[in-house]
């Protein structure tokens, strides 16, 4: 199993859920529905914390969050479905090359244990927000670059339209 803490949840999971959920907005190239979005990370960070509790091998419970998170962006956020798998590819990979990052600069600058810093809920918090700092900065920057460039679609009646035809 691999319980998370009620800390680690608060800490890390729902504010990683919520970053997911803009970022796949923000891959697909979709303006933001406040409501949906909510609603859609909300439910992510509780499917995530559930998964966890799972009797599953790990790297099995990253495949069913990939899988839950394209099913809640296609159904709940109505997002195309070519476009969900692309934005949810691209976001965990980005998360992928955030955190390895992170891992090298607390290996190779700051010269720490990561066996202590993981085995320790707090610690692997307060050493994985970097990570989550750096990958919220990406995806606002190209949602910014986005909406200035006005390539953002919105839905008006089921329809897809783009942002300078409001």
């Amino acid at each position: 199993m691999l319980k998370l803490t009620l800390l680690e949840f608060l800490a890390r999971g729902i504010p990683e859920a919520f970053l997911f959920i803009f970022a796949a907005y923000a891959f697909s190239k979709n303006v933001l529905n406040i409501r949906r979005y909510l609603l859609s990370s909300v439910l992510f960070a509780s499917m995530g914390y559930f998964i966890r509790l799972l009797p599953i091998n790990y790297g099995v419970n990253i495949i069913l969050s990939i899988i839950i998170f394209i099913i809640i962006i296609i159904n709940i956020n109505q997002i195309d479905t070519i476009k969900s798998i692309k934005a949810v590819v691209i976001t965990v990979i980005l998360e992928f090359a955030c955190e390895g990052i992170n891992i090298l600069i607390i290996q190779s600058i700051l010269k720490l244990n990561v066996n202590y810093i993981f085995s320790n809920p707090t610690l692997k918090i307060l050493y994985g927000i970097p990570s989550l700092l750096l990958m919220g900065c990406i995806i606002a920057i190209y949602y910014i670059i986005l909406l200035k460039r006005k390539e953002l679609r919105f839905f008006k009646d089921g329809e897809v339209m783009q942002q300078d035809s409001k």
